[in-house]
């Protein structure tokens, strides 16, 4: 069972940037792809952005493309999102999620771990 804590979330003005973290415990985390997601109220789940294993494969989903980075540090066992020019309609509670599939996921079924949620607040 793999445990995942999101931390780094928070307030900020449009432009901005932040740093979300997800520390996994409980299993090795080496063996997961890694996903970021995002709900807003009244909204669906939404991609974010994807890592594979190893790091070296990433997929962002087309509204973030270009100014959000995810990242991963195996040996700390923790995935990064660092979100840049962040705009209003990035506000929403960010997830972390492990998949044991070696398929790049981008739907939420495809991952059996889930972290709380932290939650981005970006203000005009």
């Amino acid at each position: 069972q793999v445990q995942l804590v999101e931390s780094g979330g928070g307030l900020v003005q449009t432009g901005g940037s932040l740093r979300l973290s997800c520390a996994a415990s409980g299993g090795t985390f080496a063996n997961y792809g890694m996903g970021w997601f995002r709900q807003a109220p009244g909204k669906e789940r939404e991609f974010v952005a994807d890592i594979s294993r190893s790091g070296r494969v990433t997929a962002y989903g087309d509204s973030v493309k270009g100014r959000f980075t995810i990242s991963r540090d195996n040996a700390k066992s923790t995935v990064y999102l660092q979100m840049n020019s962040l705009k209003v309609e990035d506000t929403a509670l960010y997830y972390c999620a492990a998949r044991s599939t070696w398929t790049m996921g981008r739907v939420a079924n495809q991952y059996e771990y889930w972290g709380q949620g932290t939650q981005v607040t970006v203000s005009s």
